[in-house]
């Protein structure tokens, strides 16, 4: 397994981490996903560290909770040999100030999370949104705190927009709070545009991806093809219309590219796409998430072999997308103002 450097910090994570949104399966969005419990999350977690994943993501939304406990029962006694990720910031209960990145949720919410998890720590903690009520002097300023607690040790943001990063970015320097290193992102072949903004970002300022729903919502596991009906047995019935909106006719396109490297690598199209993930800036982990071993095992086989640069070419020509305002005019001006990919 290749291990990269988490952005501009100096920790190292692993080409592929391990999802856990498919632990528990509580609610019917979650259930969709996948519901693996203690002992199934156990061995998937054992297939993981085998192939050298030693990285785990969560959230404390996932399953309502399920999932931060499940993964903390499952990796009792290998604590020590596992980074976790964890976020907040999404509505976690009834009342008022059960929601946000105010210095009463975040601190809570943290407390919550390290005994649902059954650690002292967590590796990475990010914001799983962008809280506009709250100062971003006031959210930095507790990530402070829980920073030189020990309680975290890095600091990372998700579904952040490129002011809201930069603007965030900003007031760490300011007052020397600590400095997000970590963009967890939506990134697929189907799903190109946070290389418009958010990419160019992270170079300049030292953000790592990390890349959710790599298979751009389910779509790029080569079930799903022109002229043929949706699998009876697949998620997308169910969650569809909350992921990324992707054209069939696009789609097609790019699982018709997907094919025609398939054939000549013998790679199956998830490996591929995958694969494709891996050799684009800034990207530092690209997060799987399985609900079974043979779905893990799969995943797995991304790594240790490259796309050749025709190859790459063939699948970026697929999948290009026309740009919205202002990248289209921007990329007229590459002199001074060239794309990173």
């Amino acid at each position: 397994m290749e291990y990269r450097r988490l952005g501009a910090s100096g920790l190292s994570v692993p080409l592929l981490s391990f999802g856990a949104g498919t632990f528990g399966g509580t609610g019917e969005f979650f259930s969709a996903w996948g519901s693996s419990d203690v002992k199934d999350a156990r061995r998937l977690i054992d297939i993981c560290l085998d192939a050298g994943v030693s990285l785990f993501d969560t959230a404390d939304i996932y399953s309502k909770g399920d999932s931060e406990l499940i993964l903390g029962e499952a990796l009792k006694g290998r604590r020590d040999k596992v980074l976790i990720s964890t976020k907040a910031t999404f509505r976690f209960g009834g009342d008022a100030n059960d929601v946000g990145s105010s210095r009463f949720h975040l601190l809570k919410t943290c407390e919550q999370q390290l005994r649902r998890l059954q650690t002292d720590h967590i590796d990475i903690f990010q914001l799983h949104g962008f809280d506009a009520m709250t100062p971003p002097e006031e959210v930095l300023s507790t990530l402070d705190q829980l920073v030189r607690a020990g309680k975290i040790r890095y600091v990372g943001v998700s579904n952040f927009s490129g002011w809201h990063l930069m603007k965030s970015l900003a007031v760490a320097d300011r007052y020397g709070y600590p400095r997000y290193i970590a963009n967890q992102t939506y990134y697929s072949l189907i799903g190109r545009d946070y290389e418009w903004e958010l990419m160019p970002l992270g170079l300049d300022q030292g953000l790592g991806a990390l890349v959710w729903s790599p298979l751009g919502w389910g779509r790029l596991t080569g079930k799903i093809r022109r002229g043929q009906p949706l699998l009876e047995v697949s998620r997308l019935h169910k969650t569809a219309d909350q992921g990324p909106p992707v054209p069939n006719d696009y789609l097609y396109t790019v699982v018709a590219a997907l094919d025609e490297v398939a054939k000549e690598t013998g790679k199956t199209i998830p490996q591929i796409a995958l694969n494709w993930l891996f050799h684009r800036p800034t990207v530092s982990s690209v997060i799987i998430g399985a609900r079974n071993e043979q779905q893990l095992k799969d995943n797995l086989g991304a790594v240790g072999w490259r796309l050749t640069p025709e190859q790459i070419a063939r699948l970026d020509a697929a999948s290009e997308r026309p740009k919205a305002y202002p990248y289209w005019h921007q990329s007229d001006f590459a002199e001074r103002n060239p794309s990173p990919v």
